[in-house]
């Protein structure tokens, strides 16, 4: 009887008192970047980093994350924005196969947010957003040695270089949505 009550307790929990939580995909630059730039917002309470590919003519795989998040902290517009802001977003530059543009969508509903968000973000950029709104197909997580490469090797000349930089451009610009 006390473990039937233990299991009403937990389905009573869990859909009255832990709040909704949903994912987007992101790829645009190295998903070791991507990863901990995300880690870094609150809202944000898992990121799974690997490889994504879409539908044709994208769907060779390419570097991207998963983001998972609570809508009621960070919204998908804000989490887009850092995304646009923390990759080359309007540089259609030669590695783009491998670290692909793009907002990954799980739901319909998430591709046309993208387009009103994209139209509010624009004028934010000197040059047009190449970052496109693809359906998410396959995902592979990367090998379990490179997750969280951020968090277990900050003092690497790679992070130093290149994820520092993001994370501190968060800290000015977006000081509210970053944990402490």
């Amino acid at each position: 009887m006390l473990v039937f009550y233990f299991r009403i307790l937990n389905i009573y929990k869990t859909a009255f008192f832990i709040k909704s939580s949903e994912k987007i995909a992101f790829g645009g630059g190295c998903h070791w970047c991507t990863e901990a730039v995300f880690q870094a917002l609150k809202g944000v309470h898992n990121v799974e980093q690997g490889f994504i590919a879409s539908t044709a003519p994208h769907h060779a795989f390419s570097e991207g994350v998963i983001v998972h998040y609570k809508p009621e902290v960070i919204s998908l517009k804000q989490l887009l924005e850092v995304h646009l802001h923390t990759h080359k977003s309007t540089s259609n530059h030669s590695f783009r196969t491998k670290y692909r543009s793009a907002m990954y969508y799980f739901e319909k509903e998430q591709e046309s947010a993208f387009a009103k968000a994209l139209l509010v973000l624009q004028p934010q950029f000197a040059k047009p957003i190449i970052t496109k709104a693809l359906p998410m197909v396959t995902f592979t997580l990367n090998e379990e040695s490179f997750l969280e490469y951020y968090k277990r090797n900050p003092e690497a000349p790679f992070c130093q270089r290149y994820i520092d930089p993001k994370l501190e451009k968060l800290q000015k610009q977006y000081t509210s949505w970053v944990k402490e």
